[in-house]
């Protein structure tokens, strides 16, 4: 699992972006790719997955 840190999350529009820690790469994420609740700031792991417009963060959860 790849691990990095919420750059943004809105809640009401249901989509953020997530700082990968080992290349800085920014990733997609969508509510639908959450398990736990996140906020901008916390430390998440991840998996990548392909989406329609490119690599998304999928199965995000807090560590």
């Amino acid at each position: 699992m790849k691990q990095g840190t919420v750059k943004f999350f809105n809640e009401s529009k249901g989509f953020g972006f997530i700082i990968e820690s080992d290349s800085n790469a920014e990733h997609f994420v969508h509510i639908s790719g959450l398990i736990d609740e996140v906020r901008e700031g916390d430390t998440v792991e991840f998996e990548l997955k392909e989406g329609k417009k490119g690599l998304n963060a999928v199965s995000v959860r807090l560590i």
